[in-house]
């Protein structure tokens, strides 16, 4: 077996490592990149070119690019993304599984606003877990002209969602596929008892279906079948 030494790039020409920055903003038709697009995507890692321009914001602007945005990301974008990520694994993501296309955000990204990747799990499991005031009633009008008195709102709020797969195993409750073992599954969460028939959105009347198990059951009521 040959062992070969990595490529040295502490020589590379300034205007190379821009270059190579800006190809891969034109191949994401984008006029901003981030650090875990560019690792992706680069010839070079991203601690080369911050090494030579002094931080990631200053090496987008030496190649004429806007400002990634990472810094402005509120805790409902980071968490929402760790939901995303949990609920297609079927289980607590780990640190290096937080890499695009699974995930949106770095593991990296967490621990610069939480300390730790454990300390963002846990500030997400305390958000998720969270209970919210309930609303004032809502009256709202079915697909037949009749009013319905609701105390909750139709749309179900990520928190809930997730609350929601969890219970039930993120996965379908009907036929029991899951993304964790078929990335092509999309999980939905329903009402038991539609909407349209005066059912709440809260967590006794929420389950988990597959795409395909939600569209057949269309507003019937599983318990009446």
């Amino acid at each position: 077996m040959k062992f070969e030494l990595d490529t040295y790039h502490r020589n590379t020409p300034e205007q190379e490592l821009l270059d190579d920055l800006i190809r891969v903003s034109k191949e994401l038709s984008k006029d901003k990149v981030t650090i875990d697009e560019y690792n992706e995507r680069g010839k070079f890692h991203s601690t080369t070119l911050t090494r030579r321009f002094g931080n990631w914001f200053d090496t987008l602007k030496k190649a004429g690019l806007e400002k990634t945005r990472n810094l402005n990301l509120t805790d409902e974008d980071l968490f929402g993304n760790i939901e995303n990520v949990w609920i297609r694994l079927g289980r607590q993501p780990k640190y290096n599984e937080m890499l695009a296309p699974l995930s949106k955000y770095s593991a990296g990204t967490y621990e610069k606003r939480y300390g730790t990747w454990r300390g963002a799990l846990q500030q997400f499991v305390e958000y998720v877990n969270k209970i919210d005031e309930p609303g004032a009633t809502i009256i709202s009008e079915t697909s037949t002209g009749a009013t319905q008195r609701h105390k909750t709102k139709r749309d179900i709020n990520w928190r809930l969602r997730f609350l929601v797969m969890r219970r039930d195993n993120f996965k379908c409750v009907a036929c029991g596929r899951s993304p964790a073992t078929n990335p092509e599954v999309v999980l939905h969460v329903d009402h038991m008892l539609a909407w349209d028939k005066g059912g709440e959105t809260i967590y006794e009347n929420l389950q988990v279906l597959c795409s395909v198990c939600n569209i057949g059951k269309s507003n019937l009521d599983f318990r009446e079948e």
